[in-house]
C-alpha cells in the first residue's frame, strides 16, 4: 500500500489539513509566538541586537525544525504502536481521545489555567548551528505540555495506527515548523501577519481552541468516523477507480 492509498483509506485528506492547522495553532500559542526572535537568535548564534546573517538564521531555523520533529514523529510512533495492543477497544481509546481534545481545547482558550504552563529543561544547549537541532529536541520536550492541545488531535484521527499517526505528526510539523523558517527569511508579510496576531492573540486563542472542541466532540460522538464513511462514499462515487 502506497502513501496515496494510506491517505485515501484512512481519511487522512481530511485530517491532515486539521494537523497542519494545528501545528500553526501551536506556533501562534502565546508561549511560543513572543519567543521566536529568540530562538531564531539563538539557533543562529547571533546576540540579539548584532546584525544577523539571513543565510545563517534560516540554516538555524531549518536544523531546530528538524529537531522538534524527530521528537513529535518519535512521540506518536511510540504512542500508537503501544495503543496497537488495545485494538479492540479502539473505538473507545478514540471517544476517550476525544474527550482529553475537548479539555486541551478548553486550556487553549484559557479554561483551565493550572494546566497552561511549561516544563523548562535546566540543561541548554550550545548556541549556533551545532545546537540548533538540539534546541529543537529541548524544545519538544520542555514544551509539551503547552502543545498538548493541539498535538494530541493527532492519534484519535489516525485510528491510533502508527503510520498514520507518524504522517499527520509530520503534517502537525510543517505547520508548526515552515513559520518558524518564514521569519527567518525576513519576508515583510509574515512579519506584518505575526504582528497582526500578536494584537489579536486572544481572539485567535479563543478560534483555535473551539475548532479543537468541534473535533474533539466529533471523535467522542463517533460522527467522526460516520462523517469520513460518507465522504468517502462520495469521493469513490466521482472517482470509482480510487
Amino acid at each position: 500500500m502506497n502513501v496515496s492509498d494510506i491517505v485515501l483509506d484512512g481519511g487522512l485528506w481530511l485530517a491532515i489539513p486539521i494537523a497542519i492547522a494545528a501545528g500553526l495553532l501551536s506556533f501562534l500559542s502565546p508561549c511560543v509566538l513572543p519567543l521566536v526572535p529568540g530562538y531564531l537568535g539563538y539557533v543562529s548564534g547571533i546576540a540579539e541586537g548584532r546584525e544577523r546573517k539571513r543565510s545563517r538564521m534560516v540554516i538555524g531555523a531549518v536544523l531546530f525544525v528538524l529537531g522538534f520533529t524527530a521528537v513529535f514523529l518519535a512521540i506518536n510512533f511510540l504512542g500508537a504502536t503501544a495503543a496497537r495492543f488495545f485494538l479492540e477497544y479502539q473505538d473507545l481509546l478514540q471517544r476517550i481521545g476525544g474527550a482529553v481534545i475537548i479539555l486541551l481545547g478548553l486550556v487553549f482558550i484559557g479554561q483551565v489555567s493550572f494546566l497552561q504552563r511549561t516544563v523548562k529543561p535546566s540543561w541548554q544547549p550550545p548556541m549556533g548551528l551545532a545546537g540548533a537541532p538540539l534546541l529543537g529536541i529541548v524544545f519538544a520536550l520542555g514544551w509539551t505540555p503547552c502543545l498538548g492541545p493541539t498535538i494530541a488531535t493527532i492519534l484519535p484521527m489516525a485510528a491510533f495506527d502508527p503510520t498514520r499517526a507518524v504522517l499527520l505528526a509530520f503534517f502537525y510539523c510543517l505547520g508548526l515548523g515552515i513559520p518558524f523558517v518564514l521569519v527567518a527569511l525576513g519576508l515583510g508579510w509574515v512579519s506584518s501577519s505575526i504582528a497582526w496576531v500578536k494584537r489579536h492573540i486572544r481572539v485567535v486563542n479563543i478560534v483555535g481552541g473551539v475548532l479543537l472542541i468541534v473535533v474533539g466532540l466529533l471523535l467522542v460522538t463517533g460522527l467522526w468516523n460516520l462523517w469520513l464513511s460518507d465522504l468517502q462514499a462520495v469521493i469513490g462515487g466521482f472517482f470509482p477507480a480510487l
